[in-house]
């Protein structure tokens, strides 16, 4: 047995774990209690890390080998280092000769660490000559980038966690931190206990989980962020709240923010972003004239075409309160991915250069050229994501380099994406994970290590850097990332016949080290942090040499980082989303995370217990417009864009305002798909979302787009489920989804807590033949003799359920229901709870919609750690007396739920509340 001390690789909250290990295999983690971003906390997502990295996933969904494909629409075959590397350099190299640098572009992710982007930074602009070097950062963070450097200077968030325990107001703008940063969320609950007075704004077009603690819920419309902050601005003027010798003193161009807000009546604001005016009017107050108010936000302010006007425009607020500097004060950006912020530190976006220097100011490079030793840097601006995809599909970029991120399942406009993929000679896949869609695209797979195998450094959202440690040795013939990027770059130097000596690396350490020394006298100076300070405790930014301790807050003195010293203001106007509503396209789509989920899910994606929350992808949609479209709960519907389109079974909720829909942003072609009618093959909940995008951040606007949303003409149906092996789970996922793939519609999840489970819906015009229905049942193991079957071919009706017998009692282990599905609900019950089925007899085989005596689905899993679900939760609380407190509490003492990472509270208590307290007998 040993123990690892590391990092976390979900969110930019930065939680510090203990990697448990025995035998050189991961068999647990627990919050690491000295950490100061968790103090021994973790989420749903990172308490199951170790189940992600157990060796029956690793074997099924790790990519182990270097990976060729001789041709395009062949499978990939293996290869060694030296060949796949090779010819990879020959490729560049070739491409780089006939076409110049910048017809190859590299794609990077958040994910990786400090490390792995600084060599791939390095490769990109010090030794091939090109700036197309971009990472999914850009669909996440660019637009917070560019909002701190537009008004104070610098790329800096000026705040930290423990202001959360200073703030006296709270504003919560674009982000549903109690599921896309739990830990952080669980601070706020400590700082709204600890002081009751702490007044919460939630500005958010959904009421998500985040609402439940809030004071007060803005629920604007859909791209009306800049009219509220600026309305609220109008009102702090009208009311005298703002701070007139604080804007004189440490500020320029308030002026023309104060004449731009002038017509931004609170009548006018309140209208545009259909909210109440005396809701506005209070969040003003309260923002203004706290003692200390703290602004967290995230994709909502930064997913959007004018996502550097929000941002500028709540930095704003700030500023012209004098809100900033000072403890529980200040515009706190949320950053989505663990090393977003590091990526930025080395330059990792295509307008950036380490050390937070500009692609576009000539001294800069110069710096940079003569701090790398190469003659000079190109001053050909790099391509964004956007800007870089678009390139390869009209054939400008030739060969494309992508390192853990899946572009083909996260990026906007999918089509676009997928005609890139196609149209590039070379396309590079480094990757830990063989089930991303973006795979099935690679030329070369190249087999990179992963969490619990890594070794480097992450940045978190308060600027606080953490050691990442390996626990165990990489899986299969897996390489770190930044090993995979020296190797291939000395190889491509020795073809380009220059550079080589670039990359003297041989430990991670070294590469730390230069990245270190390019920071000397620039705002975020850690020329003062060895690994050796990082062994002892993870620190903040900035830490120059001779410092004892790095900074928790910035401009305390008010001097900012810009030429001046002073902030600032910007005075953009309000401009609606890119692509509004209007009678073809009525909805606004929005797009947003699942409580249990991460990105794409090619790790949480393995597990079934994660599933249990929100079991299936479905598009939420408010009441009233269901009835409108003739839709309801459960049925298929076919939601179109300008871009694309998808078909998604629909769900009513009234957390969305009329006109409004909803659809996690993780449901890619992995999990959901199908052909239209043009044959093209569905790619997920991007199919749908646009490519406008941000002119200043270049960051996409995925957070809306206009759609229509109809009743899918699909009258046949298909519902399959099953225990399967859970070494072969992952394998009998992709068949599955293989045999289904032509069908207008399927979507194949696993399920299932400690049993591996799949669960398969398809739907078409006609059944389709009975051999795919019969390979269906194989997989799912519903040959064998204990399989009860029935079949109408006249009807297309089929029904397979087997059962298993343990002595006197039978569990349902399988089912297929073909035509009519009705039955699903009390079988799918009977299956996922393992109930006895032994004396349903022929009935297993029926029509029946209704569930017979006694089977009674348990519901939702509500708390993941514990298993609980809504049954149990209800009925327990049938029991519970006293205050909305007092019943939560007994409730946690009966089931235990919400007791351990606490994801589930924000959910428990509108439970508590929406149930009558039982009577004193």
């Amino acid at each position: 047995m040993a123990e690892t001390r590391s990092t976390c690789p979900y969110c930019g909250v930065g939680c510090g774990v203990v990697i448990e290990t025995d035998a050189g295999q991961i068999t647990g983690v627990r919050g690491d209690p000295d950490h100061p971003a968790n103090f021994g906390r973790l989420c749903t997502k990172g308490s199951t890390l170790h189940l992600t990295a157990a060796a029956e996933v690793t074997h099924q969904a790790r990519l182990l080998l270097p990976m060729r494909r001789a041709a395009r629409g062949q499978a990939p075959q293996p290869v060694g280092w030296d060949a796949a590397l090779d010819q990879a350099a020959d490729a560049f190299a070739r491409v780089i000769g006939e076409h110049g640098p910048d017809a190859v572009g590299f794609y990077l992710s958040g994910q990786l660490l400090t490390e792995d982007y600084y060599v791939f930074n390095k490769l990109a602009k010090g030794l091939v000559g090109t700036h197309n070097l971009d990472t999914n950062s850009r669909l996440c963070m660019s637009s917070a980038v560019a909002g701190y450097k537009k008004t104070l200077g610098a790329d800096a968030p000026p705040a930290c966690y423990d202001d959360l325990n200073h703030a006296q107001c709270l504003f919560i703008a674009g982000s549903n931190t109690a599921w896309a940063h739990p830990i952080l969320f669980r601070r706020i609950e400590d700082a709204k206990r600890a002081n009751p007075a702490l007044k919460i704004v939630v500005a958010d077009p959904r009421r998500t989980d985040t609402c439940e603690i809030a004071d007060l819920h803005l629920a604007l419309q859909p791209g009306s962020d800049v009219m509220l902050l600026h309305g609220m601005l109008h009102l702090m003027l009208r009311e005298g709240w703002t701070q007139p010798g604080y804007i004189a003193a440490h500020t320029t161009g308030f002026e023309a923010l104060a004449a731009a807000v002038r017509e931004c009546t609170l009548e006018r604001v309140a209208r545009v972003c259909g909210i109440a005016p005396a809701d506005l009017l209070l969040a003003a107050r309260w923002f203004a004239t706290s003692p200390a108010t703290l602004s967290l936000y995230c994709m909502g302010l930064n997913q959007s075409s004018h996502g550097t006007d929000k941002n500028a425009a709540l930095i704003g607020l700030h500023l012209a309160t004098a809100q900033i500097g000072r403890p529980g004060a200040g515009p706190f950006s949320l950053t989505g991915q663990p090393n977003a912020m590091g990526g930025r530190e080395v330059g990792g976006l295509a307008n950036l250069l380490p050390g937070h220097r500009e692609l576009a100011d000539p001294a800069h490079r110069a710096e940079v050229a003569a701090f790398w030793g190469v003659p000079g840097l190109s001053a050909v601006p790099g391509k964004s994501a956007i800007e870089m995809f678009r390139a390869a599909a009209e054939g400008e970029i030739k060969a494309l380099w992508i390192a853990c991120t899946n572009p083909a399942q996260s990026m906007p406009d999918q089509a676009t994406v997928r005609r890139a993929l196609e149209r590039a000679e070379l396309v590079v896949v480094q990757e830990a994970f063989a089930t991303t869609a973006t795979c099935a695209f690679a030329d070369l797979l190249l087999p990179a290590t992963t969490w619990g195998e890594k070794e480097g450094t992450v940045t978190n959202s308060e600027r606080r850097i953490s050691r990442v440690r390996a626990a165990v040795a990489p899986a299969g013939q897996a390489r770190h990332d930044w090993a995979i990027g020296v190797d291939f770059a000395r190889r491509l130097a020795r073809r380009l016949d220059r550079g080589e000596a670039l990359f003297p690396y041989e430990r991670p350490e070294e590469v730390w080290n230069e990245h270190r020394a390019s920071t000397r006298g620039r705002d975020l100076d850690i020329t003062g942090l060895s690994y050796a300070l990082l062994d002892a405790a993870p620190r903040q930014w900035p830490l120059p040499e001779g410092a004892a301790e790095g900074r928790a807050r910035l401009y305390e003195d008010g001097v900012f980082a810009t030429p001046d010293g002073r902030a600032r203001f910007a005075a953009a106007p309000w401009q609606p989303v890119a692509e509004p509503r209007d009678a073809r396209f009525p909805f606004s789509l929005n797009t947003g995370r699942l409580r249990d989920q991460w990105h794409g899910m090619s790790r949480t994606g393995t597990l079934g217990r994660l599933f249990g929350h929100v079991p299936e992808p479905v598009l939420h949609m408010h009441p009233q417009d269901m009835t409108r479209a003739g839709l309801a709960e459960g049925e298929l519907a076919e939601v179109a864009s300008r871009h694309g389109s998808l078909r998604l079974p629909v769900a009513a909720s009234t957390d969305l305002g009329p006109s409004q829909v909803f659809i996690p942003m993780h449901w890619g072609p992995e999990f959901v798909g199908g052909r239209r009618a043009d044959g093209t093959a569905i790619a997920g909940v991007n199919a749908l979302t646009t490519p406008a995008h941000c002119p200043v951040s270049k960051q996409p606007e995925l957070k809306h787009a206009a759609v229509q949303v109809v009743r899918a003409a699909l009258p046949w149906s298909l519902v399959a489920m099953a225990w399967v092996p859970g070494e072969r789970a992952l394998a009998v996922r992709g068949a599955l989804r293989a045999l289904v793939e032509d069908l207008p519609f399927f979507s194949c999840v696993p399920f299932g807590d400690g049993t591996a489970g799949v669960l398969l819906r398809a739907a078409g015009a006609a059944a389709p033949p009975d051999a795919l229905l019969a390979r269906i049942e194989a997989l799912l193991g519903l040959e064998d003799a204990g399989t009860l079957r029935y079949i109408d071919a006249r009807r297309g009706q089929r029904r397979a359920v087997r059962l298993v017998r343990h002595g006197d009692t039978a569990h349902v282990a399988g089912v297929l229901l073909s035509g009519d599905t009705r039955a699903e609900g009390w079988l799918r019950t009977l299956l996922q709870d393992q109930l006895p089925a032994q004396d349903f007899g022929r009935r297993l085989l029926s029509f029946q919609a209704t569930a017979p005596a006694g089977v009674a689905a348990r519901g939702k899993v509500v708390c993941n750690c514990f298993g609980v679900g809504e049954r149990a939760i209800g009925e327990a609380l049938a029991a519970c007396g006293g205050s909305d407190e007092e019943r939560l509490a007994q409730l946690q003492g009966t089931l235990r739920c919400g007791t351990h990472c606490g994801s589930c509270l924000p959910e428990l208590k509108r439970m508590v509340r929406a149930a009558p307290a039982a009577q004193a007998a």
